[in-house]
């Protein structure tokens, strides 16, 4: 995959920074972070998880301890998604800034 963990996607309304690890595809990524940054500055982040990997991770969790061994998720900045890949993060993100305008509070604001 690419060297740099950082994949940008420009919509019409701002710029949203993915962090892939290196062998990650954009095509079928399942689990990521993001960071949404308005032309005016303003960032925001967001989880993006699909259920599938939602299920995967809780699983994990069962054998580890993590989350009470798995019975729960707790994530401030979540979004989940239908469907892999980031066309259909990117998808969903436009549709929440569309849905609250650019001054929402649905996700998580980062501080300059």
């Amino acid at each position: 995959m690419a060297d740099s963990p950082f994949h940008l996607v420009e919509t019409s309304r701002f710029t949203i920074t993915y962090i892939l690890g290196l062998d990650d595809d954009p095509l079928t990524i399942e689990n990521t972070d993001a960071i949404v940054t308005a032309p005016d500055g303003t960032r925001w982040s967001a989880t993006l998880l699909t259920r599938r990997e939602i299920d995967r991770v809780m699983d994990r969790w069962v054998t580890s301890g993590e989350c009470a061994h798995g019975s729960y998720l707790q994530v401030q900045d979540l979004v989940i998604v239908r469907d892999p890949g980031m066309d259909s993060m990117t998808r969903a993100l436009v549709d929440i800034f569309e849905e609250y305008g650019m001054d929402t509070d649905v996700l998580p604001k980062l501080r300059n």
